[in-house]
């Protein structure tokens, strides 16, 4: 895999490495390239391409599909995503007007409640 266009740093590795399955302590086979494995998912969402569209160097699609459902149903990618959101990093944070809109009313148009009468004579 060329260093260059991976995703995740060794810091960041560092950061999440203990709280994926597969490691020594935990029962049952020790799970390969989780590394490789996060690259792939993370290169999948940059991209948006479908499962059948990853690189070989992540391995078979078709392998790597299967484990991202095992670890999304088991609740892995929500454990750590609550671990790491206590520290957020506000560095790729912006608001772009190609991608935020507003709806059409928000332009200034006169606003505010509207109230209806009730169709109950002697009501409001």
């Amino acid at each position: 895999m060329n260093a260059d266009r991976t995703v995740l740093t060794d810091a960041m590795w560092a950061r999440v490495e203990h709280m994926l399955p597969g490691k020594a302590t935990d029962p049952g086979a020790t799970a390969a390239h989780n590394r490789r494995f996060l690259e792939a998912v993370l290169w999948r969402s940059r991209t948006g391409s479908p499962w059948r569209d990853l690189p070989e160097r992540f391995g078979n699609w078709n392998s790597v599909f299967k484990r991202f459902r095992r670890w999304a149903l088991s609740g892995v990618f929500e454990r750590v995503f609550n671990a790491l959101s206590d520290e957020f990093d506000l560095e790729y944070v912006f608001v772009d007007g190609t991608i935020v809109q507003a709806h059409q009313k928000a332009a200034g148009a006169k606003g505010g409640p509207a109230t209806r009468g009730s169709a109950v004579p002697g009501e409001a």
